[in-house]
């Protein structure tokens, strides 16, 4: 499971991690513990001079009822709370924010974690992911009852007003001309039918089919993230189609994306960021490059080859968000498939980001893997890249393997010429790659990365890799 989950929970039952409090519904995730939360959250907000506050859910079970008790003690607080009609993207979310002009923004999800967690996710004025320090504010006040008593609650419905904002950063008028297939997979989450209201809307042409497009808390059986294991039915799917056709996949929040190739074969979030940045440089854009220490060195070369900036941040998209509200950020992204771009609120964007590699294809007339193969000629470097994850008898055991990695050695016949300390121990493969070793901060799970020239060498550093670290 990822890091966010708060699996620490402190003596409260209430502890937030890397991006918002997670918990099991039933479980620590009640009614009264979101109430509590909120009533933080107003307290933080009326402390700051705040006044408006937008509300938001995504699609998992009772996520509406949740999102409307947190309305209801924000109300009760005398903030003006702007509660969304039914369930919406997080990134709909984050731009609510800024559209209304609130002073933050609430949105009841547990992204791409498992169907039985929910979570609440705090969101600053500026429509993006809430600070450490707003984070550390909100913590600190969670000790107060939640208020009651009576509140005016709008109802909140910004789908025009999103899909206007798109128009804006889009060539609409190159793909009002295109007549081609692109799937979309919403996984059940709450990106369920927004690409094909965005369609609907603008009258584009293209032809856009949906899968899994009616909300499923239970996912329609996985788990609402966007990697291989979760995407056998859009990949069987597209093993029929040609070039150009691909699908996009979004979590269930929206936030992230991946991506699936004519034939079937998974385009991974490295390979989506090097398209997306090639793309909008394309388009007369220029800025700082963002990416996370477990991100393809293939971003670092493109990077230096555009003649722009790049910024290594530890793993986790606050950082990225850190470095976006700095401003002149071209774009920002991770591992995981969270994407942010400029001219955009500084939050990841799974829709916009779709619409964007569709209109690289459109533009350039050339498929997804074509994009990307001639990024890899041009820059000198061959992409192929796997993870895992390992479940750990303890935290002991974690910081035990973590001691043990810390002198490289060569591995799979990969010589070790240094090592990188940012976020975990990197071990680097002169200039072709890369073995990363991190343990997660919540759970006894290590997570092992590698990026080598060929699916063969990294499935044989990870596998070496694993024997190294067992216990």
């Amino acid at each position: 499971m990822a890091d966010e989950i708060a699996s620490n929970q402190s003596s409260s039952g209430i502890k937030f991690g890397t991006d918002g409090w997670r918990a099991i519904i039933a479980d620590q995730f009640t009614f009264d513990n979101v109430a509590r939360v909120a009533q933080a959250c107003a307290e933080y907000l009326l402390e700051q001079q705040g006044k408006k506050v937008v509300v938001g859910y995504d699609t998992r079970f009772m996520a509406g009822k949740f999102a409307r008790r947190a309305a209801e003690v924000l109300a009760a607080n005398g903030l003006e709370v702007h509660l969304s009609r039914s369930y919406v993207p997080t990134p709909v979310l984050s731009f609510a924010v800024k559209h209304l002009q609130a002073d933050g923004g609430v949105m009841i999800t547990a992204s791409h974690n498992p169907p039985e967690y929910l979570g609440f996710k705090i969101k600053g004025s500026y429509g993006g992911s809430a600070t450490p320090d707003i984070v550390a504010a909100v913590e600190a006040r969670l000790g107060q009852p939640p208020r009651t008593g009576s509140g005016t609650i709008h109802p909140l419905d910004v789908r025009k007003a999103y899909y206007d904002f798109l128009v804006s950063e889009l060539d609409m008028e190159a793909l009002r001309a295109y007549e081609g297939v692109m799937y979309h997979d919403s996984l059940g989450g709450a990106g369920a039918g927004w690409l094909a209201g965005f369609i609907k809307h603008t009258g584009l042409k293209l032809d856009l089919r949906e899968l899994h497009a009616v909300p499923d808390p239970m996912f329609y059986g996985v788990h609402p993230e966007p990697i291989p294991q979760n995407q056998f039915t859009i990949m069987t799917v597209l093993k029929a189609e040609q070039d150009p056709t691909f699908a996009v996949i979004n979590d269930g929040d929206a936030d992230r994306i991946g991506a699936v190739l004519a034939g079937g074969s998974n385009f991974n979030s490295h390979q989506i960021f090097a398209v997306l940045l090639k793309h909008l440089h394309s388009k007369g854009l220029k800025g700082r490059v963002v990416k996370t220490f477990s991100t393809s060195q293939i971003v670092d070369k493109l990077a230096h080859r555009l003649g722009l900036e790049l910024v290594v941040t530890p793993i986790g998209f606050k950082y990225i968000t850190d470095e976006m509200l700095k401003g002149g950020v071209l774009i920002g992204g991770e591992e995981s498939g969270g994407i942010g771009v400029a001219g955009h609120i500084p939050e990841r964007d799974g829709l916009l980001n779709a619409l964007l590699l569709l209109e690289s294809v459109v533009r350039t007339g050339k498929s997804l893997g074509q994009q990307f193969a001639e990024i890899e000629a041009e820059v000198g470097f061959r992409h192929a890249y796997d993870r895992i994850d390992l479940q750990l008898p303890s935290m002991e055991h974690i910081q035990a393997v973590m001691a043990r990695v810390q002198t490289p050695e060569t591995i799979a016949g990969q010589q070790v010429r240094g090592t990188e300390h940012l976020d975990g121990i990197k071990w680097l493969f002169g200039e072709v790659g890369w073995l990363l070793f991190r343990a997660s901060g919540t759970e006894p799970v290590l997570r092992i990365y590698c990026e080598a020239p060929d699916d063969k060498t990294v499935k044989a550093v990870l596998a070496e890799a694993k024997k190294l670290v067992s216990l």
